[in-house]
């Protein structure tokens, strides 16, 4: 039986690095003002409280996230299917976790106010870029980076899980997990709750915590094996 094919930890940070070159670029284009103003103007949002965008994709949005989280906790715990051992599902539980946890704490901390509360959408806020930390730009804040795009991206853990033992159901997982966070990061663009660059960077984020638990996870598995050579050493001396 073949075994699974391991990947390189360079190979996903050098995704990260390129996605994060083209991030900064987007950033400077200014493009994140431009997009949003193709759905608002002075009355502010009119798909803001739809009921398609504001209880189907963003309510419902976050059912699904839940029912989601839960298959997974039930999966690492009781596999569902056949493929990685028990262990390895919990510990991408974690970084699952933790991609759901980061991104709020983030956005918690964070002084940019969302599209609807700007001044040109009818609220109080002047525009203030995020990268920008530290200033206020008059309104509430706490937008940056998207809380509903995580519902997404933060279960891009499971790709990683299992890409090394069923490649087919990694990559099927990973351009879900993509579709669905773009569709959530256009609901939120729409009802002006988010610019675009907010749900990338989001996406990044959990690609970036996804990279430092592969690392770990390898420098883990090395250690240990270099502390338990010795003993091996010793075993075999006393067979012999």
């Amino acid at each position: 039986m073949p075994q699974p094919r391991a990947l390189s930890p360079a190979h996903d940070a050098s995704i990260a690095i390129v996605a994060g070159v083209l991030l900064a670029a987007w950033e400077w284009s200014g493009w994140d003002r431009v997009i949003v103003g193709w759905f608002g103007d002075a009355q502010g949002f009119a798909w803001r409280d739809a009921w398609l965008t504001a209880t189907l994709l963003h309510q419902g949005g976050r059912m699904l996230a839940w029912v989601v989280l839960g298959l997974l906790a039930l999966d690492a715990w009781r596999p569902l299917l056949a493929g990685p051992p028990t262990s390895e599902r919990r510990r991408w539980l974690i970084v699952s976790l933790a991609c759901l946890l980061l991104i709020p704490a983030l956005k918690r901390l964070s002084a940019t106010s969302c599209p609807w509360d700007l001044r040109e959408f009818g609220g109080t806020a002047a525009y203030v870029p995020h990268w920008m930390a530290g200033i206020a730009d008059g309104g509430p804040g706490h937008c940056f980076p998207s809380g509903h795009a995580v519902a997404a991206f933060g279960f891009l853990p499971a790709y990683f899980l299992w890409r090394e033992h069923r490649p087919a159901l990694a990559r099927a997982w990973l351009a879900g997990v993509c579709a669905v966070g773009t569709v959530f990061g256009v609901t939120q663009l729409a009802r002006g709750a988010h610019y675009p660059s907010h749900t990338l960077w989001s996406a990044w984020l959990c690609w970036g915590v996804c990279v430092v638990a592969v690392r770990c996870a390898r420098l883990a598995s090395s250690v240990g094996g270099e502390r338990g050579e010795p003993r091996r050493r010793a075993a075999s001396r006393s067979r012999a």
